[in-house]
């Protein structure tokens, strides 16, 4: 497979196992290492892999971001999005203000709000549920992607219900599915670090497992290129790899590259300034052979990457670009330069010069329009 490239043994032992079964994270651990040819190796390996997978089919929904508040508790160290009540610029949304925008997103063709927000001193799970029967209510056939770990978490205890009973609550209202964010790094060594107020490893843990036991899907998601080390991003899709081997209800992992350049971590000295192209590619590139039929889409998010080296990325393991937006407020506030509303046009008319087949997709990656 590899006849052109001088590869060392070990590596290419350890790509053709990725075709037969599952790596370790040991070898998950040497091929983020590769350099040279072995790096080259390990790309064709990943894109064929995905290619395999889910063939030349590459996907994005017609979506929209509605973040209901920048009031937030926390004090996570990444984050340059956050406000304090009475601070400048700090917001707080109606539910019929979100309703009128999640019509405003209909309008444009999403079929799918993600809702979001701090962790607001007046907000609970009760909040949460009446903005869910306020937009099916008017909007019933709109997917509400909502609510992070972190969210359900804080809600939950906000108001004095056990998960399950929000989880139950939540569903009954029409939610349909949950991000995968607040995962960062799942060590909590480096949560110290970076949100210390933020929940741990095993309590992120925890809330998944007991969506996806509640038949609430998620994404799984990893933001990195800050503190962690390399042998601390394998560790997090080993977490991550387990957890879809015992429940499935991943419907996709998302990379998130650190945004560094407002970010408090950065500006305080504590971070790097975010990744390297390489180091971006090995990502997607080692998260597809660790996977493997596990988990079929890998997410691309141009927001973070642009939508240039997003393309480059598809040939990397990737096969989703993610969605169209509107509204996209966190990446930007923390310096990204990609957030605005993209049109379909643009996702396929990059799609298309990759020489793969566009295609429109539901949040659950059961129904799709080829183009």
């Amino acid at each position: 497979m590899y006849k052109s490239l001088e590869i060392d043994p070990q590596i290419e032992g350890i790509l053709e196992k990725a075709f037969k079964g599952r790596i370790s994270s040991d070898e998950a651990l040497k091929l983020m290492k590769t350099s040279g040819d072995d790096f080259h190796a390990l790309m064709f390996s990943a894109d064929l892999m995905q290619k395999d997978l889910v063939g030349d089919r590459v996907t994005y929904i017609r979506n929209w971001n509605i973040n209901f508040t920048n009031i937030c508790s926390g004090t996570c160290g990444f984050c340059a999005f956050r406000k304090d009540q009475r601070e400048d610029g700090a917001y707080f949304l109606s539910v019929e203000e979100i309703v009128r925008r999640a019509k405003k997103a209909t309008e444009k063709g999403a079929v799918e709000v993600c809702i979001q927000g701090g962790l607001h001193p007046d907000v609970d799970a009760y909040f949460y549920r009446d903005i869910i029967k306020g937009v099916k209510e008017e909007l019933p056939e709109l997917h509400i992607h909502a609510f992070s770990p972190m969210e359900i978490y804080y809600g939950s205890q906000q108001a004095d219900l056990s998960q399950k009973e929000t989880f139950k609550m939540l569903k009954e209202a029409g939610w349909g599915s949950m991000p995968g964010t607040a995962a960062e790094i799942l060590n909590d060594e480096v949560r110290k670090i970076i949100c210390p107020g933020k929940l741990s490893t095993s309590e992120w843990v925890e809330v998944i497992e007991n969506a996806h036991r509640t038949g609430i899907p998620t994404t799984c998601t990893m933001m990195y290129g800050h503190v962690e080390t390399t042998e601390h991003r394998v560790e997090h899709l080993e977490i991550l790899r387990r957890i879809q081997e015992k429940t499935g209800g991943f419907t996709e992992f998302v990379p998130l590259t650190f945004m560094h350049h407002n970010a408090p971590l950065y500006q305080e000295g504590i971070s790097k300034a975010g990744t390297t192209g390489t180091e971006d590619l090995k990502i997607y590139a080692v998260s597809r052979l660790m996977f493997g039929d596990l988990l079929h889409n890998i997410q691309v998010s141009w927001v973070k990457l642009g939508l240039k080296f997003a393309q480059v990325c598809l040939s990397a393991g990737a096969n989703d670009l993610g969605g169209t937006l509107g509204e996209e407020n966190i990446s930007r506030s923390a310096g990204a330069q990609h957030g605005v509303y993209t049109p379909p046009s643009e996702l396929r008319r990059i799609i298309n010069d990759l020489g793969r087949v566009p295609a429109e997709r539901d949040t659950l990656y059961k129904e799709f329009q080829e183009f």
